[in-house]
This record gives structure tokens, C-alpha cells and sequence, in this order.
């Protein structure tokens, strides 16, 4: 089997903001009427503040699109400004032409697990799958809320967050029980299913995880190594992230 993995090296991330909006870029421009699958955190922001900027200059056009998100807190409204639907429309869907009613996530303030689980894995039908996901990479190799694990998760599914990202999670709250316990999130075999997959490292403190996810073995424990078996994924890193590689 031959793997298809794309590295790019970007100087700092600055420069990986750039390369990656690029890609994403491209493929609007490609495909007007693409589904981007899209993702939260905080690497990913530089990129979409560069895709805003090249949409205020008239170089690219969101209406056509459609978005879908890779996951949210279960038990958040879209109001809360912790939420990702919070995130995404600060980020990118209040700053360029994208179509409110084209934007999906996973529904935080569906109780019913099954049932969100269920409707979001039909949107993600009925828009005909992802043609691009992007995605960050967790220090444990987390992708979405995909934590390490005996399996791989297939489709969307409810997760119990791990005490260390609820910790992680815990600045972003006034306190540590404001922080919630669950969320949804696609799948692994979702993912997989995007035709292109783009992922967004940055920092010295993933560069182990970045040799141990793309050239490690392949492991439900490093929920990212799957990757490894996508026939057209672009690592775009800056150097302290591949500062392990030789």
C-alpha cells in the first residue's frame, strides 16, 4: 500500500495560517459548491482569519458552500460564547457570505444522545459527504473529540471527555463545573470518508505526537494515526511541530 501523505513545512504559524487558508482557498474556487468539514481550536483560527481577509478583498466567494462541523459540547446553547457554533460564527460564518442556513454542527441542546448522533450523521448524508476536513491535532492524538481508545468510532457518537481536557478546557470557564462532561463529534470513519483531509499543527509541544501519529504505528490509542490510510492528506506544520522529523 502505498500512503499519500503530503508534509508541508511553514516557518512559524503565521506562514501555516497561509498555507493551509490556501488549500481551503483553492478548493472554494475549485468547487463553488463545496462541503468543507471544519474544525475548532485554536490553530485553526489564524486560517480562517486569513480566508476572511482574502473575502474582504473580493478574492473569494463563501456563498456556494456548505459547512459542516467535526463537533460540539453537548448541553451548550448556540449562545454560549464557549460553544463552537459561538467560535465558528466569531471566527468565520459573521464575516463572510456564507449562507446561515448552509452552516451545521452537531446540536449541543439535543438530551437525546442517539437522536443528535443520528441527525447529524443524515445531515452529513444529505450534503453528499466532505469534500475537505479540515482538522487540528490534540497532544494525545485526539482528532475531533476522538480520544485515544481500544477502536476506532465510526460515525457520530456522544463522548465522555477525558479529565485532562476538561482541565484544558477549564480556563475557557468561569469554573471547572461550568466545564461540560460530553460531547458530540463525527466519527473516525466519517473523517475518513472526506475525499481531502487538511491538518493544521503548530508548536514544539506537538512535534512528538506529530512523529508518533503519521509515523508511528496505527492505533486507536493515537486516534490521528489513522490518517495514515487516507489516500490525500496535507499536514501543513511549522517547523517547532516537525522539529522530531528528520
Amino acid at each position: 500500500m502505498v500512503i499519500k501523505m503530503k508534509i508541508i513545512k511553514a516557518k512559524d504559524y503565521n506562514d501555516m495560517s497561509r498555507k493551509a487558508a490556501n488549500i481551503i482557498s483553492a478548493q472554494v474556487i475549485m468547487k463553488p459548491d463545496c462541503v468543507l468539514g471544519l474544525a475548532t481550536g485554536s490553530t485553526p483560527v489564524g486560517t480562517y482569519a486569513q480566508l476572511v481577509d482574502w473575502y474582504n478583498k473580493g478574492d473569494l466567494d463563501f456563498s456556494g458552500i456548505t459547512t459542516v462541523n467535526l463537533d460540539e459540547y453537548k448541553g451548550l446553547t448556540k449562545e454560549n460564547d464557549q460553544s463552537y457554533y459561538y467560535f465558528m460564527h466569531e471566527h468565520l460564518f459573521g464575516k463572510v457570505n456564507v449562507k446561515p442556513e448552509r452552516t451545521f454542527l452537531p446540536d449541543g441542546t439535543e438530551p437525546d444522545s442517539d437522536k443528535a448522533c443520528s441527525d447529524y450523521n443524515k445531515v452529513i448524508a444529505d450534503v453528499g459527504g466532505v469534500d475537505l476536513q479540515l482538522l487540528g491535532l490534540g497532544h494525545n492524538g485526539h482528532i475531533g473529540f476522538n480520544e485515544p481508545s481500544e477502536i476506532f468510532e465510526a460515525e457520530t457518537h456522544c463522548v465522555d471527555l477525558t479529565e485532562s481536557t476538561i482541565k484544558a478546557n477549564q480556563r475557557f470557564f468561569a469554573s471547572i463545573d461550568e466545564v461540560p462532561r460530553q460531547a458530540y463529534t463525527m466519527g473516525i470513519k466519517t473523517i475518513m470518508q472526506a475525499k481531502k483531509i487538511l491538518v493544521v499543527v503548530s508548536g514544539a509541544d506537538k512535534a512528538a505526537i506529530v512523529k508518533e501519529a503519521f509515523f508511528g504505528p496505527i492505533t486507536p490509542k493515537v486516534p490521528a494515526s489513522v490518517l495514515q490510510l487516507h489516500n490525500d492528506v496535507t499536514v501543513v506544520a511549522d517547523e517547532a511541530a516537525l522539529s522530531e522529523l528528520k
